[in-house]
């Protein structure tokens, strides 16, 4: 997710900086060296002085917002499910949140859900897993997250499960930096280019540096949104989702074509529309989930983009210590039960979240 807002009328907010890169012990192989990368503050890509002058097409901040009218699950990880017999239908459905370049943090993750083993492969047989985007940026090793997410695919598929992945706007972003550079686009909102807004977002030099044809292709060829169980799967908490279809299909095959046309404005607009954010919150955003719902299918949205601190109002220090970092045990359910909100704040010393759905009542 990128932190901040594209709607307009945002004030300036107080600066929420990413944390320090934590050592979650893991096994060594989660362990990816990356050249020249310094630890402490991987989202601090471009100091506030050396913005590029007349850049406004994103706000840095996301405003704090104290809401009292939602509730948060707590989810605690169950056994790993045993793989079903083939023919007895699909596996158990999980879903994982923003990731951000936390690799040693995933693979503790999914193995904490039995959906890996000791050595990071598949030993969930047919379950199902839906990424729901924003693999890199802010964190120490987006490429490897992908590398990893890539790989999984092919074992789980293997297997008898899928392992999956949506679009987010970090996957368009870091499309746009490598293919259009200082290509200036129209923001509509002043001098806006991609290689500025990645890296005012956290874009990191050595993802870009070990970025490949192989992981253009797999981001340029995901789907932007899915049904699953009854799960609205997609991205971000907004409605623009309605100006590419009126079905899921139409609304992934639009973002493809998108792509594929290669036309920076265009796909500066689609990654515009795909940072809105908090279109579920507050008197409105029952009726907007319903909207989507209603066009697309399903019966709850699922979606990542909007860390869950900011929408509980819990922001934690910068690095987390003193044990004041944000409080996220689980998903964030909202909107009269409709939605429910995934990314856990991972680059704010919050949690990665991998969970099971249906979530239990």
């Amino acid at each position: 997710m990128v932190e901040g807002s594209m709607t307009q009328g945002a004030g300036q907010e107080p600066v929420v900086r990413t944390a320090t890169l934590r050592d979650f012990r893991v096994p060594p192989y989660a362990r990816v060296p990356v050249q020249g990368h310094a630890l402490g503050h991987p989202g601090n890509a471009l100091p506030d002085e050396d913005l590029p002058e007349g850049y406004t097409p994103t706000e840095r901040d996301l405003p704090v917002i104290n809401r009292g009218d939602t509730v948060q699950v707590r989810v605690d990880p169950d056994p790993a499910p045993a793989p079903a017999p083939a023919g007895e239908g699909p596996g158990p459905l999980y879903v994982v949140g923003d990731v951000h370049g936390y690799l040693d943090e995933l693979i503790a993750a999914l193995r904490e859900q039995g959906l890996i083993d000791e050595n990071g492969a598949w030993a969930a047989g047919n379950a199902r897993l839906w990424f729901l985007g924003d693999f890199t940026d802010r964190g120490p090793d987006g490429i490897g997250v992908i590398d990893l997410v890539m790989r999984l695919s092919a074992e789980a598929a293997a297997a008898g499960g899928y392992c999956k992945a949506l679009m987010g706007n970090h996957e368009l972003l870091l499309i746009g930096a490598k293919r259009f550079g200082d290509t200036p686009v129209n923001s509509g909102a002043g001098t806006a280019t991609f290689q500025a807004a990645w890296l005012l977002n956290g874009g990191q030099k050595h993802d870009m540096d070990r970025l490949q044809d192989v992981h253009l292709q797999w981001m340029s060829r995901l789907d932007a949104m899915v049904e699953a169980d009854g799960h609205l799967l997609m991205h971000s908490d907004t409605t623009a989702y309605l100006d590419y279809g009126g079905t899921i299909e139409d609304v992934n095959d639009t973002v493809h074509e998108v792509l594929n046309r290669n036309d920076a404005d265009e796909v500066w607009d689609l990654f515009r529309k795909f940072t809105k954010r908090f279109a579920f919150r507050d008197d409105g955003g029952p009726q907007a989930v319903q909207e989507l719902l209603g066009t697309y299918g399903g019966r709850r949205i699922v979606h990542g983009h909007s860390p869950i601190p900011y929408l509980l109002g819990q922001v934690g220090t910068e690095d987390g210590e003193g044990g004041s970092g944000p409080v996220v045990d689980g998903p964030h359910v909202y909107a009269d039960g409709l939605a429910i909100a995934m990314d856990g704040g991972v680059t704010m010393a919050g949690k990665l979240l991998v969970v099971q759905l249906p979530l239990p009542v």
